[in-house]
């Protein structure tokens, strides 16, 4: 089938459920149907980075303790050692970090 006889078939088809349940174009717009979608919802805030290392590894906090901070830790170093500033309450915030 062809994309033209497709667009055929499916006009019919609606022409027909229409007749079969007696509904009207005016019935239709009122009830909606040709609104235009709602926009998406806005994406997620990317996570707080609780510890970042010098290459630029970040962990958020939760999950599992990544591998490069476990190797740091397990070698000694303190795991506030990496601690970011952006996981700690500036005077503006209002909401306490999950860090």
């Amino acid at each position: 089938m062809t994309a033209k006889t497709e667009r055929a078939a499916a006009i019919r088809w609606i022409q027909n459920e229409m007749a079969d349940y007696g509904l009207t174009m005016e019935e239709l717009q009122a009830a909606g149907c040709f609104d235009p979608p709602p926009p998406p919802p806005p994406p997620p805030p990317p996570p707080v980075v609780c510890y970042r290392n010098a290459a630029g590894q970040s962990w958020d906090g939760t999950g599992e303790m990544p591998d490069w901070l476990q190797r740091a830790v397990n070698a000694g170093q303190s795991k506030g050692f990496y601690r970011s500033d952006s996981g700690r309450l500036s005077a503006r915030q209002t909401e306490v970090s999950p860090c």
